[in-house]
């Protein structure tokens, strides 16, 4: 292949003899004009040119457009998806409006809603399922991540001409050329990294000199066309790689941080204490392995994540023959170790007299997911997978993805997982669940303004927190289950749909027990139970529950208030004017609600959505924007 160096002088060449060309024959300038690199095309080449001023294709659909402008405008009123009022609401540079048309790509490949984050079924229930934008202030925008400065589509001719239309309509005098920005066919997308990539050096390769003659023509400078071309798409292909391997260790970059501060966070003995303290959890543990002898007696045990190995503990007490216990966290790892060498379980690894180990405990540090290289686990050698793994509104944290990864590697077949089900709950709360009533009377004093203030802000950001069960004012629907020893780690990412009904009020809550009385529900309260079930506790078989109608744990519930509330009744409500569904004069029979809980951009974080529709008795819908909430 030619260098860069003597294509540069075979081109300077052709430049002196087109020179002298000139002086020799004035007569030949217009042909020779028509002769210059502007005209030269490879094959296919004219027709992708002509193709091309038609190329802009919808974010949402196949529409296709020639400009920005009619194409945003397509996706504001068919899609409502207003770029530029986004772009303005928020003040987006160049480069993450650029992450915003990448976000929203990504999204819609995976049939995902950009505002909310809910999965659909297919593309068009996306379409369908399109809202105005979810509120964004005080959080993270969504697309505002390094990893949407790469592309999903190739050869995305929106990402050559959004900047340019803004320029024409704004009037916006920026100082650098889009395209030279986002030229991504031609490297632009490494010169963020790569500042020793000269934009001349480019230039050089990829622009013709001006009225080249005749001799164009020839076979040997063709030949030089080819080379050129050659060392440019070697030359992005080597760059096109460093830009995904730069990508790739950005990202890893910020899941090693987060990991870091969120195993650092298990090294304060305080959260140990509040889960050991938890005593519902710890005696379901407790009862499931020590009362279940058949299942632990011989067995080996890895307990992943056992913070201060009382877990490990129970499994050595309940006979179990080995007892791996996995910590990330270095310090508890250590205060593991000297717990169970304390208490005389800890695997020395050497033989007493009588040939038997001091005991069967033994601390492994790391994360999961780095003991590939571990060599005393051998693979399928785990009789029985045991961890505490579940976070607020079970999947926060995102700890199960390392239980099933265990479960893939570790676990023999037809090994037992506790618990081995985790099932998910939704019920409507009241207002008794907000802080309104608290800031209605201080000593006397009306200060609702507060707590109108505080369930403005819950409307954007879940609370974690104990319900009282009389709070409740729906039906309890299941949301979601799992099954730890079939389900898959995509599996985490769910949608649902469910339908609540207003509980019958009863006397004991204030009221006339009348089937026609109004009940006003502010949201939607979600929590879990896990079960330690007779396919692996035969002998004992146990719940582990996080219900509002249970005594309290330190999971407490997850909630979710509505932006408005919503009023309910198991009748009709006579109304002498047609009225909104949800109002007092016309209350919803029943909340129809679509929950989407998925693993949010931020690592170990979950984004949970959420639509809701009334249902009135005469059969009337309404339905409300949808909400997204972020729990990190």
């Amino acid at each position: 292949m030619a260098t860069h160096h003597d294509e540069e002088e075979e081109l300077n060449d052709l430049k002196m003899k087109h020179k002298l060309h000139d002086t020799e024959d004035e007569d030949g300038e217009e042909e020779e004009e028509d002769q210059n690199w502007d005209d030269w095309k490879t094959d296919g080449e004219e027709e992708e040119l002509e193709g091309s001023k038609a190329q802009l294709l919808c974010l949402f659909c196949d529409s296709v457009y020639s400009s920005c402008s009619p194409l945003f405008k397509h996706c504001a009123s068919a899609h409502h998806f207003d770029f530029n009022a986004i772009k303005k609401t928020h003040g987006l540079d160049f480069y993450k409006c650029l992450k915003l048309i990448n976000y929203v790509r990504y999204q819609v490949a995976e049939n995902r809603c950009w505002s909310c984050g809910m999965t659909c079924q297919s593309l068009r229930d996306l379409q369908n399922h399109l809202h105005g934008v979810v509120n964004f202030e005080g959080s993270m925008l969504q697309w505002d991540n390094d990893r949407y400065l790469s592309p999903i589509l190739q050869d995305d001719a929106l990402l050559y001409s959004f900047a340019e239309d803004e320029e024409d309509e704004d009037g916006d005098n920026t100082s650098f050329d889009p395209k030279e920005l986002v030229n991504w066919n031609q490297f632009e997308q490494i010169s963020i990294e790569d500042e020793n990539c000269s934009d001349r050096y480019v230039s050089q390769l990829m622009t013709p000199c001006e009225n080249v003659g005749n001799e164009v023509a020839s076979a040997s400078d063709r030949g030089i066309k080819a080379g050129v071309e050659d060392a440019v798409s070697s030359f992005r292909n080597e760059k096109d790689e460093q830009f995904n391997v730069s990508s790739a260790k950005i990202v890893a970059n910020q899941i090693r941080d987060i990991n870091k501060s969120y195993f650092g966070s298990y090294s304060s003995f305080g959260i140990h204490r509040e889960m050991i303290s938890d005593k519902v959890r710890t005696d379901a543990y407790r009862q499931a392995i020590l009362e279940n002898p058949s299942l632990l007696r011989g067995a080996v045990v890895m307990d992943v994540g056992c913070g201060t190995g009382i877990l490990s503990l129970f499994a050595a007490q309940g006979g179990a023959s080995r007892v791996i216990a996995v910590e990330a966290s270095e310090k508890m790892a250590a205060v593991a170790t000297q717990i169970a060498k304390d208490n005389s379980l800890l695997q020395s690894g050497f033989p007493r007299s009588s040939g038997q180990h001091d005991g069967v405990i033994e601390v492994v540090q790391g994360m999961v997911e780095d003991l590939d290289n571990a060599t005393q686990i051998q693979p399928h050698s785990v009789d029985v997978l045991l961890s505490e793994w579940m976070g607020y509104c079970l999947l926060y944290e995102s700890m199960l993805s390392s239980v099933l990864l265990a479960r893939d590697r570790w676990l023999k077949p037809g090994g037992a997982i506790l618990p081995d089900t985790a099932t998910m709950f939704v019920a409507g709360f009241g207002k008794g669940g907000t802080s309104i009533p608290f800031w209605e009377n201080v000593y006397g004093i009306n200060m609702s303004c507060i707590g109108l203030e505080e369930v403005e802000d819950a409307s954007r950001n879940p609370i974690v927190d104990v319900i009282d069960s009389c709070d409740i004012i729906t039906t309890t629907q299941v949301l979601q289950t799992f099954d730890l020893v079939t389900m898959r780690s995509d599996q985490m990412d769910f949608t649902a749909k469910v339908d609540l009904e207003p509980k019958l009020v009863t006397p004991t809550n204030n009221s006339t027990g009348s089937e026609s009385e109004i009940t006003w529900c502010h949201g939607l309260v979600l929590w879990f139970e896990t079960g330690f079930t007779e396919r692996f506790c035969s002998d004992m078989p146990t719940i582990l529950s996080t219900s509002p109608y249970n005594p309290k744990t330190h999971w407490s519930q997850t909630i979710l208030t509505f932006r408005e509330p919503i009023a309910m009744a198991l009748a009709k409500v006579t109304s002498e004017k047609p009225a909104a569904v949800g109002t007092d004069a016309c209350p919803a029979v029943s909340v129809q609600s679509r929950i989407s809980i998925v693993r949010a951009v931020q690592h170990r974080s979950i984004d949970i959505s959420m639509e809701l529709s009334g249902i009135g008795s005469d059969g009337r819908k309404r339905n409300w924007p949808a909400q997204l909430f972020t729990l990190n």
